[in-house]
């Protein structure tokens, strides 16, 4: 399983990366809006990757960063129905802080205005991801020292992207300023995260 590969952008087109490293060339799916963060084609470069495995198929999807990646494996491990090639596509179309925001609001909207995902798929989204959410924060609660307002639904929005409770809690006191907005609070917090 691949996690991340380091190389120079070769080629990259509407849905797809060339990545080079060590001579070999690794061809990624890798829809622009996401490729289009990696830098120009010859300069060097860093992919997110997940490895998909089928009986007819090995394919790689490239993600611009960690958490662009963690809200991708969130979804296809968690949403019934989404698989790679949609999951792909929202991270593509949307943040992962919308996407965090939109599942604790039940914002239906949000996720709708993505290509290819239906008000179906979107309220599946948000029903399935909000229980994930429900669980894992009432298992430590106790254990975060942010218990309510914008900084504990800062935490609540972070775990649901995949960060352990305690990690996301840590970075959302270091972030935490008073009046600061939940979509500002959560951006803060995954820079934080990400170093």
């Amino acid at each position: 399983m691949y996690s991340y590969i380091k190389g120079i952008l070769i080629k990259r087109t509407d849905d797809i990366v060339v990545i080079e490293n060590n001579d070999i060339g690794y061809e990624i799916k890798c829809p622009f809006a996401i490729s289009s963060k990696l830098g120009h084609e010859g300069e060097k470069t860093t992919i997110w990757l997940y490895q998909s495995v089928k009986e007819d198929d090995i394919s790689l999807y490239g993600f611009s960063g960690p958490e662009q990646k963690d809200m991708f494996l969130l979804l296809i491990d968690n949403v019934k129905g989404v698989g790679p090639k949609v999951a792909q596509s929202i991270c593509a179309q949307i943040e992962p802080d919308r996407l965090a925001l939109a599942v604790l609001s039940g914002d239906i909207q949000a996720l709708t205005g993505v290509k290819g995902l239906g008000k179906k798929g979107a309220e599946r989204i948000v029903l399935e991801l909000k229980d994930k959410l429900k669980n894992v924060s009432s298992a430590g609660k106790a254990a975060s020292p942010v218990t309510s307002g914008v900084a504990a639904d800062a935490v609540e929005a972070l775990t649901v992207l995949g960060y352990k409770e305690a990690d996301a809690a840590t970075a959302v006191n270091a972030a935490y300023e008073d009046d600061i907005s939940l979509q500002d609070l959560i951006r803060k917090a995954l820079r934080s995260l990400a170093r």
